[in-house]
């Protein structure tokens, strides 16, 4: 891939995390872990990030977002966000799965042919669901990034021993639910080329499900 100088954004999650990847081997990152930072962090972490490794937006191939699933209000900070720098800078985006980019993390740390579960809660009957399998040439997607009412988790989980994400009521699942932004600019850097784009008016985040406004009575 021609792309070399990625500014990665991952927000699906409590993990606020930025990356500028030089090449496929050499990057920067920053990571906070926090509830309820995003708005207030993002910015200062990119303009320190990018300030640092003496780098203008401009000079950027591409930026990576986190696209969802995930958090409503964290995805819409980061696409936000890289959709103000992508258009002042006039650089495409490449809106990134945010499970295929955390299996690509995981299948870094597992052998081969292994099965995994990424679940994620979504509401009190829902969650957000995906399964993967760790192949000789990086990962094979088994069932796509959906949403999935919790009474329908044995199920699927089938005979699946590892389980990453932050359902709690899984007593056996590894609190992993989110990727950092390294892996987004790494997945980028292997497999964005078809996803880029200037067309970054019409990107949303993937919700998978409607978001619902209560009114209070």
């Amino acid at each position: 891939m021609a792309v070399k100088k990625i500014l990665a954004i991952e927000t699906s999650g409590d993990l606020c995390s930025v990356a500028l990847s030089l090449d496929q081997n050499k990057f920067d990152e920053r990571n906070i872990l926090l509830k309820h930072i995003h708005s207030e962090k993002l910015i200062p972490m990119i303009e320190e990030l990018l300030k640092s490794n003496n780098i203008e937006a401009k000079d950027l191939d591409c930026l990576s977002v986190s696209i969802g699933p995930g958090s409503f209000t964290g995805l819409r900070i980061g696409l936000t966000a890289a959709k103000g720098i992508a258009f002042a800078s006039n650089i495409p985006i490449v809106p990134v799965p945010t499970f295929d980019a955390l299996s690509f993390e995981i299948s870094e740390y597992i052998p081969e042919n292994e099965m995994f579960c990424i679940i994620n809660n979504a509401n009190i009957e829902e969650c957000y669901f995906a399964k993967y399998q760790k192949s000789h040439n990086g990962v094979n997607k088994l069932v796509e990034s959906c949403i999935l009412l919790k009474a329908e988790l044995d199920e699927k989980i089938d005979n699946c021993k590892l389980l990453f994400g932050n359902l709690k009521a899984l007593p056996e699942i590894r609190n992993i639910s989110s990727p950092r932004a390294i892996s987004l600019a790494k997945w980028t850097y292997l497999f964005g080329e078809d996803l880029l784009t200037y067309d970054y008016d019409y990107l949303e985040p993937k919700y998978l499900k409607n978001f619902k406004v209560r009114n209070q009575k």
